[in-house]
């Protein structure tokens, strides 16, 4: 009924003539939308064969005759089971009379995890045999008839929380680990705060959902990308890394407000915690500063933050990203805990052993006493007169342990704030409560370099960020004299010491554009002519942010991993271990796209063997 009033009004609206539009189609379109989103309560037993779902029912259908579907996840001495579906779980009455024979042999008789449909009536449960543990524990199901729908073979580890099983197995047969309750809720939430990001976005703000292409052409600079072969030899498409052109040409085309769930690719091997095929929250906006997409951001993840956990707090602290460099090392920084630990000596000495083996780099520990004396090696190479200073500047308090490293100032700092989160590391392992994980601490990071040398050839320059960034206002004339020293509008949004979003406010001048590209960057601007030209033809001032789904889910849900909150990720290799990807190809399959597989020599003897 609603779907086909929905329909017939923006019919209605498309087909009347313009010049007789006396306000915007798309005015009445979303709140028409706006009514969609109020809250409902949801069917779940609505268009299937079931009454209800196992998780539901309570002493209020006491009396009721029910249709429940599920899975046997328990039985004992074949008088009772549990069944279970993904709203949870509800015990079931094996009938034992002679009249039901036929009944009992299928519940009895049923593998664990075999698929059943039984039908019943809702019963109390007898006085003191109640579960106060099981939301549906007050009552039970007085079995009249059931179906055998499926039965389960011998299964490669239990569907059970508590059993362990390594991750391995768990990829090898995802399928059985997603009926697990935690992965049910890991995705449902994810499903449930990306439903209030787009209420959010394009009910309440305007926004559009578009979908770009995952077929598009090699992108200068930034990670690696996945090639496509194409039918014409020697010719190739791309995945993009991000739909950062496309949605930069959204807003030359007008579209204001941008927003896409975006999957996104790179290439980029075997990394902890990253997968080569990812989730974004893409957005993008016209005639908006740094700010306006802070505040966007802030009131998106307010809105969308689920309400079993503590609410969102806004606005989001500041940093610049020369001040987290030199407070806590990192561009990315945990401020859930302080600076100062209590440590023991033996901590030291496994720290400095850290250190040396992982960053070839000698740390001098200074051990301050009641008198403010300097306890350590490094005290004969200061004056006496300057360390009172240098307390100060520390802000050291009395038995404080200080960590001393020289070189250069930004490796420096990024040893000592990795050092940082190793002590953390070691006094958690003693039972001290650093980390809160029920606490959500956001912090923008913002004023990052517009460029940094290169690795490989630190005389060279390439973008911190990517290259559409925009430079900061006050320090566009440094590019032409000091590229280095030149400021981005370039934000990051960190929670919990990980970001999870990034984004800028773009370039939407040409002739600014090119330059960065040829001059300063070296990068072939053929590829990029379409962009260019765009920003030609009248392109507005625009910005956006990118958010990095699986990993906000990760920290919101405290998953260990961001594999646990993706319905079929990819190993740490980038293997598929349930369907064996990625696979090899026959000759002859390759032949149309012109491409001949060059096999290592090892490879080839051991496939002739």
């Amino acid at each position: 009924m609603y779907f086909s009033s929905w329909l017939s009004q923006l019919y209605r609206g498309l087909s009347r003539p313009i010049r007789r539009t006396t306000q915007p189609i798309w005015g009445s379109l979303s709140r028409s939308l706006m009514l969609s989103s109020q809250r409902r309560n949801p069917e779940y037993s609505s268009f299937v064969v079931r009454t209800n779902t196992c998780g539901e029912l309570r002493s209020s259908h006491l009396g009721q005759e029910v249709t429940l579907c599920g899975w046997i996840q328990y039985r004992r001495q074949n008088t009772f089971l549990v069944l279970r579906d993904f709203h949870g779980l509800v015990q079931v009455i094996i009938p034992q009379d002679e009249s039901a024979a036929s009944v009992r042999k299928i519940l009895c008789e049923a593998p664990m995890e075999s698929v059943v449909q039984v039908s019943g009536t809702v019963i109390s449960r007898p006085a003191g045999q109640e579960n106060p543990k099981m939301p549906t524990g007050e009552i039970e199901i007085k079995v009249k008839t059931a179906e055998l729908l499926n039965a389960c073979k011998k299964l490669p580890f239990e569907i059970k929380d508590f059993m362990k099983k390594t991750e391995a197995l768990r990829l090898q047969y995802r399928y059985l680990d997603l009926r697990s309750f935690q992965m049910q809720y890991n995705l449902r939430l994810r499903s449930q705060m990306v439903m209030k990001m787009r209420e959010y976005l394009c009910n309440l703000h305007g926004f559009v959902d578009i979908e770009t292409p995952t077929l598009f052409k090699r992108t200068p600079g930034g990670a690696k990308e996945f090639l496509v072969p194409s039918r014409e030899p020697g010719k190739f498409y791309s995945l993009p890394q991000s739909p950062q052109q496309f949605k930069q040409l959204l807003m030359v085309g007008g579209l204001d407000r941008y927003f896409q769930v975006a999957r996104c690719y790179r290439d980029e091997g075997s990394r902890p915690d990253r997968q080569p095929e990812f989730t974004q929250i893409d957005i993008e906006m016209s005639f908006v500063d740094q700010t306006g997409i802070q505040n966007l951001i802030e009131g998106l993840l307010q809105y969308s933050w689920p309400n079993d956990k503590a609410p969102v707090v806004v606005p989001f602290p500041s940093m610049t990203f020369a001040e987290a460099l030199a407070t806590y090392g990192t561009d990315k920084p945990d401020t859930r805990f302080g600076m100062k630990k209590y440590l023991k000596r033996k901590d030291i000495e496994s720290i400095r052993k850290f250190s040396a083996d992982h960053f070839d780099q000698e740390i001098l520990p200074v051990f301050l006493n009641t008198n403010r004396n300097w306890n350590s090696p490094v005290a004969n190479f200061i004056m006496e007169s300057k360390r009172p200073e240098l307390i100060r500047l520390m802000e050291t308090q009395e038995e404080d342990v200080v960590l001393l490293t020289a070189g250069e100032h930004n490796k420096a700092c990024s040893l000592l704030g990795k050092l940082r989160l190793e002590c953390a590391d070691l006094l958690e392992t003693r039972g001290v409560v650093l980390r809160d994980p029920t606490l959500f601490s956001f912090l923008w990071i913002v004023d990052f370099p517009l460029f940094l040398p290169k690795e490989e050839n630190p005389r060279e320059l390439e973008s911190a960020h990517h290259p559409f960034t925009a430079p900061h206002p006050s320090d566009i004339h440094l590019l032409y004299t000091e590229p280095k020293k030149v400021r981005s509008q370039h934000y990051d949004l960190v929670l919990n010491g990980n970001e999870i979003g990034g984004g800028s406010i773009r370039i939407h001048n040409a002739e600014l554009q090119r330059y960065i590209l040829a001059t300063l960057l070296k990068e072939d601007v053929k590829l990029l002519s379409h962009m260019l030209q765009a920003l030609d033809y009248g392109a507005p001032p625009h910005g956006g942010i990118a958010l990095g789904l699986d990993r906000l889910i990760c920290l919101v849900t405290g998953s260990p991993s961001i594999r646990d909150v993706i319905a079929f990720p990819k190993s740490f290799r980038g293997h598929d271990l349930m369907s064996n990807t990625p696979d090899s190809i026959p000759p002859e399959e390759l032949k149309p796209y012109h491409i001949q597989v060059s096999w290592p020599t090892d490879s080839r003897a051991a496939k002739t063997h």
